[in-house]
């Protein structure tokens, strides 16, 4: 009986598939998943499965993919300052639009506490002049948001950075989206918090 001419275009296309199957492997599938967990439900339920169904046997285990560390390392004074400011204008976007006495002070001990406490000297000594020459408004939201804008762009012009326009300071860093506003300031907050 002669071989069936597509025989070799198949095994070709074969292992083809399985080599891109188990590189795809590597970035798409649960470690403890095996052929036997890809029915359709499965694959339903995690369509990160998908790409393991093509052409495996049915106790075939699939590849976990390989865990890449990335080197352990401190954070770039550039990546602390990023990090920082997203901080900062994500409170501002949460500050309430009436903020309590208490508020309005927690917000200017924030800044007072960062001008000491910052991870780098150079920028608390450089904190502490901004916040001299322009002291923390915390009236409101608003208010808050944009002196928060106004000190980050100090700091940019004094990186020789391009300065950010502050009337666009809510659609870069608004509020959070958060289900039934869980993340908005608790305005009735305690006026004396004991740790």
């Amino acid at each position: 009986m002669s071989e069936n001419p597509l025989t070799p275009l198949l095994n070709t296309l074969n292992t083809i598939s399985r080599s891109l199957q188990n590189h795809l492997s590597q970035f798409l599938i649960a470690p403890d998943c095996t052929a036997n967990d890809l029915t359709v439900s499965s694959l339903t339920n995690n369509p990160l499965h998908l790409f393991s169904a093509v052409s495996l046997g049915a106790d075939t285990p699939v590849a976990a993919p390989p865990i890449k560390e990335k080197e352990a390392k401190p954070l770039t004074k550039e990546e602390l300052g990023r990090a920082t400011w997203t901080l900062l204008h994500s409170i501002a976007a949460q500050y309430p639009d009436k903020p309590t006495r208490q508020q309005r002070r927690d917000a200017k001990e924030l800044m007072a506490i960062l001008s000491r406490m910052y991870p780098c000297k150079e920028c608390q000594d450089h904190f502490k002049e901004i916040l001299k020459a322009n002291p923390v408004q915390s009236g409101s939201q608003g208010e808050f948001s944009q002196w928060l804008c106004h000190v980050h762009n100090v700091v940019n012009r004094s990186l020789g950075k391009l300065s950010f326009p502050c009337q666009r300071v809510n659609a870069r860093w608004g509020k959070l989206d958060c289900k039934d506003r869980s993340c908005d300031l608790d305005s009735t907050s305690q006026l004396d918090i004991k740790y």
